[in-house]
């Protein structure tokens, strides 16, 4: 993994002026350097700039970026970032086609590829990537972005200049950029937040290359594509049949993504998703001869504090010690304390560039920095919900016909704070309705499908375009904050699109969600673990963490000065932080709910002071 940055203007002559805007270039993959210290480079032609800051984990000796190749009709270069898990595949035919590599790495395997395929390269990649080819030639910049929205790419254009980079404050290190946030960045935060419209960057003038899409910058302009777009089509295996099919495409998932010339670790939280990756990985590495790291995390005084619930009903310790007793593992045991949680609050701002989910995002970038002290790649359970149907909407009526996104369908939840002014200025309800119709004008469904049918289509469509890339954003911001590169095997897009046609009675059998997965990995775990009750990501339940929030927004309340202010009614804050328990409707999935909604706008206060928005 690594940080891409650059500028394109075919109006321009940026070597007229060569030490200053190689200086921005610096600039740019400085702001982020966090994704990669291995290596630094930058690329200055008349129309164009690139610049890269890399993470080695692929050919760490000849993997240099930007990278460049010419032929007969002008000059290549790409940065890259990302990992293609197909790529060997790739090569052999590219060879076959008379290309010539220089090195092992994929880098060159999308380059040779962009220039033999054309823009239809992005089809053949299976893996997790965001890039930027320059096409001499052509006069034309090229950006891809994955299928599934891994990997970030933001972009903003000004006059005739396109700007782009994997980070907000990339492209805010370029001086023709600066973050300001208009009426619909609010509606964003306060509506949707943490998760995004896709394609929106939140900030003023700031979007994001949607997944599954190329944009091309040329002399007709810019132009935004999709190359990949899901299809419903008929299921027509049997349920062993289809049993069979998702065994294989996991399997072969995790086999591609350990791939890796450094030693991949897992998270292993003890749910079934991680548990299954780590189990496969394990099984592979164990058949190579050497031993899989494996992490798991917790907070500290959990041991007393745990309250259990109908979201979060075990703790999750005793199921990791199973796994360990099955598998050959090298575990760690990680635990954050209440203080660094809440300190981490405003780290996880920038790292993010946005609030973001609050505790989830500062434990979870807590634990990663500790990861990377042992491994600079991992592998992730995330998407499996999603895909599978895991979650309590896919499954609890009133939560799958909830009229809105099901995860925070009651706006009542986010208005519960903010003035009337602000309420009327924003108009939250017609916002997020209108994303939320939005997005199931464009599910993809058979003609056939009415009813019930129908709405278990919108319902998957709904979470993985909206709420696994909140978890996807999270995940990416959190591990490169640290230069950990983490992997999503459920995440290939094989398995999203074999799935996603699956219809509900195979996903949940007897009255329990995810049969399907639990039965193609029924040889990987001992039924007590297989089986075992969804539980979330782990949250603490310690009161000194509540405590600290208060405190803090107590700070935030008596400081005339907070510019979130502006959107807060006094009574209404003076009300909630004395009962914020009260307050117990989740606002967003299942754990953010009343505690986490003061860490939130301690957040928004915090991200509008750093970022100087008015």
């Amino acid at each position: 993994m690594c940080g891409i940055a650059g500028f394109c203007s075919l109006k321009a002559n940026f070597l007229q002026d060569a030490g200053r805007w190689t200086q921005v270039l610096t600039q740019m993959r400085s702001a982020i350097a966090h994704r990669g210290h291995d290596q630094t480079g930058e690329y200055l032609r008349d129309k164009i700039g690139l610049s890269h800051t890399r993470l080695s984990i692929r050919d760490l000796a000849g993997g240099a970026q930007p990278m460049l190749r010419s032929r007969e009709e002008g000059e290549y270069a790409i940065v890259y970032n990302g990992e293609i898990y197909n790529a060997e595949e790739l090569k052999q035919d590219l060879i076959q086609r008379g290309c010539r590599f220089e090195t092992s790495c994929d880098t060159e395997v999308i380059l040779w590829g962009y220039m033999e395929y054309g823009p239809e390269v992005a089809q053949k990649l299976n893996g997790i990537f965001a890039f930027a080819v320059w096409d001499a030639a052509r006069q034309t910049l090229f950006l891809c972005r994955d299928r599934m929205g891994v990997k970030p790419l933001f972009y903003a254009e000004r006059g005739d200049t396109l700007v782009f980079g994997s980070e907000p404050k990339a492209l805010f290190a370029h001086p023709q950029v600066h973050p300001k946030a208009d009426l619909d960045s609010f509606r964003e935060i306060f509506g949707l937040g943490p998760a995004r419209t896709p394609g929106c960057g939140v900030f003023q003038g700031l979007r994001e290359v949607k997944p599954g899409c190329i944009l091309r910058y040329s002399g007709q302009g810019v132009e935004e594509r999709p190359y990949w777009t899901l299809e419903a089509k008929p299921h027509t295996d049997s349920y062993g049949q289809t049993v069979e099919r998702v065994s294989w495409l996991l399997r072969d998932a995790v086999k591609r993504q350990l791939v890796s010339d450094v030693p991949v670790c897992s998270f292993l939280s003890g749910g079934i998703d991680s548990s299954v990756v780590t189990a496969l990985a394990s099984r592979q590495l164990e058949a190579e001869g050497h031993t899989l790291n494996t992490f798991s995390f917790d907070f500290t005084n959990n041991d007393a504090c745990f309250q259990a619930n109908s979201f979060q009903p075990t703790r999750d310790r005793p199921y990791v010690d199973q796994v360990l007793a099955l598998y050959p593992l090298h575990h760690t045991y990680l635990e954050c304390d209440e203080a660094t949680l809440a300190d981490l609050l405003e780290d996880a701002v920038v790292m993010k560039d946005l609030p973001g989910m609050t505790d989830v995002d500062a434990s979870l970038l807590y634990f990663c920095g500790q990861v990377k002290r042992h491994n600079k790649v991992a592998l992730t359970g995330e998407c499996a919900d999603e895909i599978f149907g895991g979650y309590p909407w896919f499954y609890r009526e009133e939560l799958l016909y909830a009229d809105g996104f099901p995860w925070s369908a009651d706006l009542s939840a986010r208005t519960a704070l903010l003035s009337d002014e602000a309420i009327r200025l924003l108009n939250l309800e017609d916002y997020v309705r209108q994303q939320y119709l939005d997005t199931l004008a464009r599910t993809p469904a058979l003609p056939e499908e009415q009813g019930e049918a129908r709405r278990r289509r919108e319902m998957s469509f709904l979470n993985l375009r909206w709420f696994m890339q909140t978890l996807l954003d999270r995940m990416d911001r959190t591990s490169m904050a640290w230069g950990l590169e983490a992997r999503v095997p459920f995440a290939d897009h094989r398995i999203v699109e074999y799935v996603y046609n699956v219809p509900w009675s195979m996903k949940y059998q007897n009255g329990t969600e995810k049969t399907l997965l639990r039965d193609a990995c029924r040889d990987l775990l001992p039924p007590q673990l297989l089986y075992r009750k969804k539980s979330p990501y782990p949250k603490t339940y310690s009161p000194v963490y509540e405590a600290l929030l208060a405190q803090r927004f107590r700070q935030m309340l008596d400081d005339t000065a907070a510019p979130v202010q502006r959107f807060l009614d006094r009574k209404k804050a003076e009300r909630f932080l004395s009962q914020p328990k009260d307050y117990g409707k989740p606002w967003f999935g299942q754990l953010m709910a009343g505690p986490q909604m003061m860490a939130y706008f301690l957040q928004v206060n915090f991200w509008m002071k750093r970022y100087g928005i008015e």
